[in-house]
């Protein structure tokens, strides 16, 4: 064991010498040296575990040869101030802050956390009690422990909320999914109640407008702009108008049937029709038409507004700028070379109890609530095929395409009977779209620094204040500065915009059976297919990684 007295502080008291002569008091092992650290004046600062390391082979080395007479010298321990560290995070949200306790030396104090904040230029989301926290912990660590913990948390951006509209009145459409219900408690299947319509003030729709959002900022105070809700156009239709004193409420000026439209709505007059046949003739109304019959065969009917037909559809042609309702059946035939005979389109949604051989297109929703057999459906939306219960719904043979996808309680047939599915089908489009709008962004920010640039090298203000010629050019100037600049945040949060609905498509997008899908159907989602070789039970079916995927855990 080694004596105390050889080890000593040195002249500045910064450090601690060792003084051995490797014949007199060796051999040492590092033990004895560290209980010489042990002693009250030392224990609080820090070993130099190389220097201690050093220390035990040299001395040893040379213990009992003649150099062992010879006096050696080693530096020990030493005085080390407290430390400080700030680990921020990637995205510049979060900042941590870990002390570290004194060796013996300075420790750290308020004024040092302070100082190493504003070297990192961390400004916001600051919290006094969790830096006040640490501090008092520091009180208490031990030399060269360390405490750690989070110190300040930027604030994520708002996002504002996009404008909705809210319709107040019910649809044509709806009186198909609500058969009357009798005295009885039974369902009268065939009576769909009256006739929609709405008289003058009746309020129609209610737009709830967008917001703006609240920007955020990071932890060394730069702002992060939200992106402002989008909004959403109520433009008054024939027979309607926004409320006197609510630009908010879109309200009825004439009694007529209510029609929705993609900007708003509109009221119509109405047209009843008993039945169209030869005798009638063709139909083509400037509003909406109810045919408490059928359509015949060969027969056309248009409208500006919606078309209802309480009967059959069988072998015509419907075009509506609302949406179309067929409260029993649309019927058609095969005639050649796929062609059907039955075509309905329609602006809006396309509604049914069961269709079959027909040629169906809707910028809304196809609905129907049995049976979808043998046609060529086109959605810009989804297409479901199900009643209110999800007990029935049939999607056999033919060929669905949808925008957003489809949706049956089964697809195909026991007999294999070949069933075409198309959804998701326009993330490419959606990604050319993306290029464009990054393109013009760059081309944008570039004409903005350009006319900076100019604007940097104009004269003086005071050589061209009293010039007109050159008062308006400036005034051009920074007019189309600030118009690049309202382009570049339109098209910026278009981009945005955009570039969520590609990154998440195909988890919105997808096929989903409530029961079965049969052998022989073709899958088409985006860049995926797949023919079913057996039957699958209740699932949905994704694109996943450019391959279909069947998931039965829903």
């Amino acid at each position: 064991m080694l004596e105390p007295t050889l080890a000593v502080f040195s002249a500045d008291q910064s450090k601690v010498e060792l003084r051995l002569t490797p014949n007199t008091h060796g051999p040492i092992s590092t033990e004895d040296i560290t209980q010489l650290l042990k002693q009250p004046e030392f224990a609080m600062l820090f070993p130099i575990t190389p220097a201690i390391d050093k220390a035990v082979n040299e001395v040893n080395a040379l213990c009992g040869q003649n150099p062992g007479n010879h006096e050696l010298f080693f530096t020990i321990a030493e005085r080390k101030d407290g430390t400080i560290k700030i680990k921020i995070s990637d995205d510049k949200m979060h900042a941590s802050m870990t002390i570290t306790s004194a060796w013996g030396g300075k420790d750290i104090v308020l004024a040092d956390v302070l100082n190493t904040l504003k070297s990192h230029k961390i400004k916001m989301g600051l919290s006094k009690p969790k830096i006040m926290a640490l501090m008092q912990r520091l009180d208490i660590l031990p030399p060269g422990e360390s405490c750690e913990g989070e110190i300040a948390i930027g604030k994520a951006p708002v996002n504002g909320e996009h404008a909705i509209l809210t319709r107040k009145v019910p649809l044509a459409r709806e009186r198909l999914l609500q058969p009357q219900e009798r005295e009885d408690g039974s369902v009268d299947m065939r009576n769909l109640g009256a006739l929609v319509t709405v008289k003058p003030n009746d309020v129609l729709m209610i737009k709830q407008p967008a917001t703006e959002g609240v920007a955020g900022y990071n932890v060394h105070g730069d702002i992060l702009n939200q992106i402002p809700g989008k909004d959403k156009l109520m433009i008054p239709g024939d027979g309607t108008a926004l409320h006197p004193s609510d630009a908010n409420k879109l309200i009825a000026t004439v009694s007529g049937q209510p029609v929705e439209n993609r900007k708003g709505m509109q009221v119509d007059d109405v047209l009843q029709i008993k039945n169209v046949d030869v005798k009638y003739g063709h139909v083509d109304f400037k509003g909406s038409i109810l045919i408490t019959g059928d359509v015949h065969e060969g027969m056309e009917v248009k409208s500006t507004g919606d078309i209802t037909v309480m009967g059959f559809v069988d072998s015509a042609t419907l075009e509506a700028d609302g949406d179309v309702i067929v409260s029993k059946g649309v019927i058609g035939r095969l005639i050649k070379d796929h062609e059907l005979s039955t075509k309905i389109s329609a602006q809006g949604q396309i509604c049914a109890q069961f269709v079959q051989y027909s040629e169906l297109k809707a910028q809304d929703e196809i609905l129907v609530t049995k049976q979808l057999l043998h046609s060529h459906s086109e959605s810009g939306s989804t297409i479901t095929v199900s009643d209110t219960t999800g007990k029935r719904g049939d999607l056999v043979g033919g060929k669905a395409t949808a925008a957003k996808g489809i949706h049956a309680i089964a697809f195909g047939a026991t007999a294999g009977t070949k069933t075409e599915l198309f959804c998701g089908m326009q993330q490419q489009e959606l990604k050319q779209t993306l290029k464009a709008l990054d393109e013009s962004v760059k081309q944008l920010v570039v004409a903005g620094l350009d006319i900076e640039s100019r604007l940097r090298k104009l004269p003086p203000k005071k050589e061209w204040q009293n010039d007109a010629g050159m008062i308006e050019q400036v005034k051009m100037m920074l007019d189309q500065k600030n118009q690049i600049a309202a382009e570049r945040l339109k098209e910026e949060i278009e981009f945005e915009q955009i570039k969520n609905e590609v990154e998440d498509y195909y988890d919105k997008y997808f096929i989903k059976a409530g029961r079965n899908i049969f052998a022989n159907v073709e899958v088409h989602i985006g860049n995926a297919q797949n023919r079913t070789q057996r039957e699958h039970g209740p699932c949905v079916v994704k694109n996943i990684n450019a391959e279909i995927s069947y998931d039965y855990s829903k």
